[in-house]
């Protein structure tokens, strides 16, 4: 049996409504870090033309889905917008037993089953400053129809509710700022990002949110 060091790593959830901006923070977070890593998840979605598989995720069939949730092989998983999404429990232990940090991209519903299974994980919601920007990056991606972008956003206003489940909440206005609040999370558990006070400053903005 392996044993674990001494200090292993810290497991880092960061949640947010499609749109947010999480994708590129954690990558910039990532790039800036020598000792983190993404892990890279399983999903039963469509590959988009500039994925690369095992890079951005590991794309399977649903069949193939089923069956590893059965052998009880993700630590947590999720269906968004009709499809699969799971985390390994393989590639996390062997990340967090390296002493390496894994940053987990992953839904409120995938982080409430880490909190579960890892209660000492460290977790992060992201918001938009608005939600007219929040419309405005989703097209501005141009990934998605306007039907889509409607659903996305009508989930994003669900989605929201639930960030007084996490244990630091950012806006994602500024990106440069947004960045370096992950970082002052991480390193040090700024208690100014904390939900609670984030949530008695932010209160206007959030019922925005939430509240439409």
């Amino acid at each position: 049996m392996a044993i674990r060091p001494a200090n292993p790593g810290d497991l880092i959830v960061v949640a947010a409504p499609s749109g947010a901006g999480k994708t590129s923070l954690v990558k910039a977070l990532v790039d800036s870090e020598g000792d983190m890593e993404v892990s890279v998840s399983h999903t039963t979605r469509n590959k988009r033309p500039h994925e690369v598989h095992g890079v951005n995720y590991f794309f399977v069939d649903e069949p193939t889905f089923v069956l590893m949730e059965k052998e009880h092989k993700f630590i947590e998983h999720a269906r968004v917008f009709g499809n699969l999404y799971g985390t390994s429990r393989a590639e996390m232990k062997q990340i967090l037993d390296q002493g390496r940090h894994l940053i987990l991209e992953i839904d409120w519903q995938g982080a409430a089953q880490i909190r579960r299974t890892v209660p000492d994980a460290i977790t992060i919601f992201i918001m938009p400053p608005s939600l007219a920007t929040l419309r405005q990056r989703l097209q501005t991606r141009a990934a998605d129809d306007n039907k889509t972008i409607e659903l996305r956003m009508a989930n994003a206003v669900s989605d929201m509710k639930h960030f007084s489940e996490f244990d630091f909440l950012i806006v994602n206005d500024r990106f440069d700022q947004a960045l370096l609040e992950m970082k002052r999370v991480i390193h040090h558990r700024d208690p100014s990002l904390s939900t609670p006070r984030q949530a008695e400053k932010l209160g206007d903005l959030i019922r925005s949110l939430t509240q439409p």
